[in-house]
């Protein structure tokens, strides 16, 4: 199934993937005021024409998963409380797609910046694409200054660790969903993000970032709007960074054919 017509045509000699199938995968847990107005506007982006949209329902009880499924998204319930467990259920769900975004169902990342997310996994650029919020925009007060300060500690930790320049942790990324599964991702909580990336640095995956827009979210955030959770949140962070300094995958990846070949 083709993607949109721009990234067909005119660069299907450029390494585009014009024939991926893609998913977007949203973990949620209690976000019946904003999964909607997610879901709608990604059924909308012409990149997501020829995919869907699952929305991983972590045990929510304000009826987020029927909201999501009136939206036009595919439910899957995990009752295991955790943000990675629901993100995981969601890529594994998605067994056709070749192409798996990952977002929040608060609202606050911001579905027309998908095409941006995309592009260089598209192009055979990158093979990990983080939407970074340090270099895009962010609205006031979308971020706590725990939130905040937080980030800036595990994008440290990654560049200084794992030399992978990176300057956010932000929840909307790309990836291979075959290039995830081999990550063989472990840390279940608020961990799974910081996991992907430096087991990604580990694998010799292709890093990239680009810049996003960062919304208030819709409701009450129900870990980083406390002291007590962002400093939960934090710890999950950095202990994932310090533990797999020294992971290798089973198998190597194989260099993309033009990076082999240079």
């Amino acid at each position: 199934m083709k993607l949109a017509d721009h990234y067909a045509g005119d660069n299907a000699d450029s390494g585009c993937r014009s024939e991926s199938r893609i998913a977007a995968v949203i973990p949620a847990l209690n976000e019946a005021t904003s999964i909607a107005r997610v879901v709608e506007r990604l059924r909308e982006q012409a990149l997501l024409a020829a995919g869907e949209v699952i929305v991983a329902d972590n045990g929510s009880t304000d009826g987020t998963g029927e909201i999501a499924r009136s939206a036009g998204a595919r439910v899957v319930r995990e009752e295991r409380c955790g943000y990675g467990y629901a993100s995981l259920a969601g890529v594994l769900a998605a067994r056709d797609a070749e192409v798996i975004v990952l977002l929040d169902g608060d609202a606050a990342d911001d579905p027309d910046d998908l095409p941006r997310v995309l592009e260089p996994l598209l192009k055979g650029e990158a093979d990990l694409v983080v939407g970074s919020r340090a270099l895009g925009s962010r609205a006031r007060g979308a971020m706590t200054w725990q939130q905040i300060f937080g980030n800036r500690l595990a994008a440290f930790l990654m560049r200084a660790i794992y030399g992978v320049q990176v300057s956010d942790v932000g929840p909307f990324r790309t990836i291979l969903r075959d290039d995830l599964l081999a990550l063989e991702m472990r840390e279940m909580t608020y961990g799974w993000p910081s996991e992907m990336i430096v087991k990604s640095a580990r694998a010799g995956y292709r890093y990239r970032e680009v810049p996003v827009r960062y919304h208030r979210r819709v409701g009450v955030s129900k870990v980083g709007g406390t002291l007590v959770g962002s400093l939960k949140v934090g710890w999950r962070m950095v202990s994932t960074i310090l533990r797999y300094s020294r992971w290798a995958p089973r198998k190597h990846r194989e260099l993309p054919a033009k990076e082999a070949s240079r």
